[in-house]
């Protein structure tokens, strides 16, 4: 099990292009779907818990799944899957990217990537708003929540701060 964590986090952290949000996707569907490790609902809580802690969204997940399913050696060797492919990856652009930055094929691979990097974000952003928008009352959260931060200049965490106290009242302490 442990090697499998190590694998399937190593092939998330390699294969997804555009950060945390876009390895959304690639994390359920190794996690839920491939593997069993977490049911959907776990999926989605453990993505919220992610979000709210400090740090990127996928090393958070690689913990908390990894923690979750095999301990503090599998958050330890889940969190070490996600991020070496980035790390070996940085470390060998790093080395050529100065003199290839404004190489004509370069550019286009950038270019050819971006658009698949913002459905990656947007297909994350449907599959949570399918778990976390679950009645009336969420759907009015969300608008706040949305509305604050589009048009006005509230910073995050106040809002979030607000949006789990409307949770409270709307919702009580289940």
């Amino acid at each position: 099990m442990i090697w499998d964590l190590f694998v399937s986090f190593f092939k998330i952290g390699a294969f997804s292009f555009g950060g945390g949000y876009a390895m959304i996707p690639l994390i359920q569907k190794e996690i839920v779907e491939t593997h069993g490790y977490l049911t959907m609902q776990q999926f989605g809580d453990i993505i919220a818990i992610a979000e709210m802690t400090p740090g990127p969204i996928a090393v958070n997940c690689a913990t908390f799944v990894g923690y979750n399913v095999a301990g503090l050696l599998g958050a330890i060797v889940s969190t070490v899957g996600v991020v070496m492919p980035s790390i070996l990856v940085v470390l060998v652009l790093a080395a050529f990217f100065i003199s290839f930055q404004n190489d004509r094929r370069i550019k286009s691979i950038f270019n050819g990537i971006r658009p698949v990097v913002i459905a990656l974000i947007a297909s994350a952003a449907l599959f949570l708003g399918t778990i976390a928008i679950v009645d009336i009352r969420s759907v009015g959260i969300a608008a706040f929540v949305f509305i604050v931060l589009r048009y006005q200049r509230i910073h995050p965490v106040l809002v979030v701060l607000v949006a789990g106290f409307l949770g409270v009242l709307l919702y009580g302490f289940a």
